[in-house]
């Protein structure tokens, strides 16, 4: 068997506890996964809505990048039509160097149009504005000046100090579930997440990696220095003693999540998510992993095999999950379940 990475995936969604302390529990989370051995954090990006308390994910990983030492860090995404990509080329390079080149660059243009036009941003435009801002922040980060001139963004003569650690710029992520945009990370080599059933998600894998065979040698590819990318799905996870206690916790945590994840959608009389992220749907397409370790141990395991991934995204904290509860299920995960993936 392959050998399968393990990263932790966060919303920073909002549960019972004040704000402050959400924060503080979430970085000795972290510091937990840092000992534990998982490849990265990956925090979500979202605006006005209790789905993500940590709008500004570079605030929040600077404080991260003091608290850990091995684990790599980055946004899964950067919301590109929100940025000046200016101010964003300086954001990641300060990010890069402070972590001691641990960053990890996800970009994307945000899969909520509520949250877009709440900035301004006509949904319609927002692919246009992505392609364009990544563009700008890559050259950036890449050229001692930059020079732009685009149908959004111009820039003339502007010196480039901050340089990031990383060499030529962090590697690239981009998550998504639609054919073209899995061919647009695959010929550019971008580290990929899936989202969904196992099954479908193969299908996306299998086009991924037909088309990064086709194009790896393409001189204009943008991840080139990633040699072996990272092909992953993401997972909610809860890991108790028992069945019982697990599936317990995580149906109690879900109606809390689900609210979160569906409340701005809901507000402009949007239903047309629900389904997806309904307990029965979570429960049936496993987005949603609970049980004993060896139980997990045997879902991930199919996981694997079904989706053709090699890498696999795990959110244990969310909802109502205590501090306690999502550490004792990430340290259980990475005693009990890791080391059964190593090559």
């Amino acid at each position: 068997m392959n050998e399968t990475s393990f990263g932790v995936f966060d919303w920073i969604d909002r549960g019972t506890a004040p704000l402050h302390r959400l924060y503080d529990d979430r970085l000795r989370l972290l510091e937990a996964a840092d000992e534990a051995g998982f490849y990265c954090y990956h925090l979500a990006e979202h605006h006005a809505t209790p789905l993500g308390m940590a709008p500004s994910p570079a605030l929040f990983l600077s404080a991260a990048a003091q608290r850990t030492k091995r684990i790599r860090l980055g946004p899964l995404v950067y919301l590109l039509p929100l940025y000046d990509p200016l101010r964003l080329i300086e954001e990641v390079a300060m990010l890069d160097q402070m972590s001691t080149g641990r960053l990890e660059l996800g970009v994307g243009r945000g899969v909520s149009p509520y949250e877009l036009r709440n900035f301004g941003v006509d949904p319609e435009s927002s692919r246009e504005l992505f392609e364009e801002a990544l563009t700008v922040l890559l050259q950036g980060l890449t050229q001692t000046r930059l020079n732009f001139n685009g149908a959004h963004y111009h820039y003339d003569d502007v010196p480039m100090e901050l340089r990031p650690l990383q060499h030529p710029y962090p590697p690239l992520w981009y998550p998504t579930h639609t054919p073209s945009s899995v061919e647009y990370a695959a010929r550019h080599g971008l580290n990929f997440v899936g989202l969904g059933p196992a099954a479908a998600v193969r299908q996306h894998t299998d086009v991924y990696r037909r088309v990064w065979n086709a194009h790896r040698y393409d001189p204009a590819r943008l991840n080139a220095h990633v040699g072996a990318p990272k092909i992953g799905i993401l997972r909610l996870v809860v890991i108790a003693d028992s069945d019982a206690e697990a599936e317990a916790a995580a149906r109690a945590a879900h109606q809390v999540w689900y609210r979160s994840i569906t409340q701005l959608w809901h507000m402009h009389g949007d239903h047309s998510i629900d389904g997806l992220f309904a307990w029965e749907t979570s429960v049936e397409t496993k987005s949603l992993v609970f049980g004993t370790p060896a139980h997990v141990r045997e879902e991930i395991l199919r996981l694997i095999e079904t989706s053709g991934c090699n890498y696999v995204l795990c959110s244990f904290a969310w909802g109502t999950l205590s501090p306690e509860q999502s550490e004792h299920s990430l340290r259980l995960f990475a005693q009990e379940v890791m080391p059964a993936f190593a090559a």
